[in-house]
């Protein structure tokens, strides 16, 4: 089993379509451990529109949109990390978390403690709006305390030359590509549709090299 984490240094940063046209390059299978907030389309129905490869159930349902151990609660659950560990599947596995790296599962354990207990390579989704280097270079810091494999970053948004380069410098970190934001992979494109427009701009911009050799 090979399985790559992918994390953000913030919710609604793009992870999600990040993490949809890396399944797709890998010919992997998805994972999202805990789903909070049902209303709108899941990461995981997103991931399998825009993708159209397998997708493993979540660990964890949870209706209201808020940090995981929130929404537990609010149901009377208590997220048992016990219930997260890795599935065994047969092909590239990519996990996908939840908001940041500092997001509570429950109220003794971070997701970055859940990831350092798989012990998988990790790749850093960052937005490269202002804001940005310090989310970026805490992040790093945080998920090497912890003794986690960093594969790299990916950068989501309009090119910022200087700013990506201060991260990779200050961070010591690879740089993976940026995926531009992608205006027509809303709701409405579904299939084939979806999944050939994200397929091109991931292939364009984000580099595999380093992820495959994490994964091998």
């Amino acid at each position: 089993m090979t399985a790559v984490v992918v994390t953000g240094t913030d919710t609604g940063i793009g992870k999600t379509v990040f993490s949809a046209g890396l399944v797709q390059a890998l010919g992997a299978q998805y994972w999202k451990p805990v789903q909070s907030g049902l209303e709108d389309e899941t990461d995981s129905q997103i991931v399998a529109r825009l993708s159209g490869q397998p997708i493993l159930p979540e660990g964890y349902l949870l209706q209201l949109p808020a940090s995981p151990h929130l929404s537990a609660e609010a149901e009377g659950v208590e997220i048992d990390p016990d219930r997260l560990s890795l599935p065994q599947v047969d092909s590239p596995l990519v996990v996908e978390g939840a908001g940041g790296l500092m997001v509570p599962l429950n109220r003794e354990m971070l997701y970055l403690d859940l990831f350092a207990r798989w012990r998988a390579p990790v790749v850093l989704c960052a937005r490269t709006q202002l804001g940005t280097i310090n989310h970026t270079l805490l992040s790093l810091k945080a998920l090497r305390d912890a003794g986690c494999t960093v594969v790299g970053v990916a950068f989501i948004g309009d090119a910022e030359p200087a700013v990506e380069e201060t991260i990779c410098q200050f961070g010591k970190v690879a740089h993976l590509g940026r995926l531009p934001m992608i205006a027509d992979l809303g709701s409405a494109p579904e299939g084939p549709i979806g999944c050939a427009a994200l397929a091109e701009v991931f292939a364009e911009h984000i580099g595999l090299d380093l992820i495959r050799e994490a994964l091998s």
